[in-house]
């Protein structure tokens, strides 16, 4: 579809082709932060808010650097321009031990909710993904039973509803139930 064509955006909405993924790297530290650091962001997560610049700058020198698809979502920009797009939140692929396998989640900052950004991400990250991990036919996300907003996304982006998973885990000292999505290889990609 041609610039031109393209329809209307609402006020606000990120238009899915200004959404980019991108490796971080520790020059994000600081807007990683901005949303790291939100409790509204992270409840559903199961790690908590960051309240140290230091603490998040350890994580991503010893976890985020190192893994094999943890991007980040940015809006703007393409990956030949000079300016670097500043981060708005995260997705991360890992595979799992059955290497056919891999988890994913998605986090973006509060100020992009209900904007279409968490969807163009996961659209992006499955677009990209079975070419990057050798070996993964199948990408599942786990969301917590209450997190309708993140459940609409993965739909949105093509994801699967297979099951709750009752009792499934403790988040944040409190047993969650948990919705189980997925992505297979043969899937067709959604505009």
């Amino acid at each position: 579809m041609d610039q031109e064509e393209a329809p209307a955006q609402p006020a606000g909405s990120a238009r899915a082709d200004a959404v980019t993924l991108r490796p971080f790297d520790l020059a994000d530290v600081d807007a990683m932060m901005a949303w790291a650091s939100d409790p509204v962001v992270t409840a559903f997560m199961t790690w908590d808010a960051y309240t140290s610049r230091d603490a998040l700058l350890a994580f991503m020198r010893d976890a985020v650097l190192p893994h094999p698809w943890f991007r980040a979502v940015c809006l703007g920009g393409s990956e030949g321009s000079l300016s670097r797009p500043v981060p708005v939140g995260a997705v991360s692929v890992t595979p799992t031990d059955d290497r056919c396998r891999a988890e994913l989640c998605v986090v973006v900052a509060r100020a992009r909710w209900g904007k279409g950004v968490a969807t163009a991400a996961l659209k992006r990250a499955v677009a990209a993904v079975f070419g990057d991990l050798e070996g993964v036919e199948r990408v599942e996300a786990l969301v917590d039973a209450d997190n309708a907003a993140s459940q609409r996304a993965l739909e949105k982006a093509g994801f699967q509803r297979e099951a709750v998973l009752r009792s499934y885990c403790v988040v944040k000292g409190r047993l969650r139930d948990m919705v189980v999505y997925s992505f297979i290889s043969t899937d067709p990609l959604v505009d």
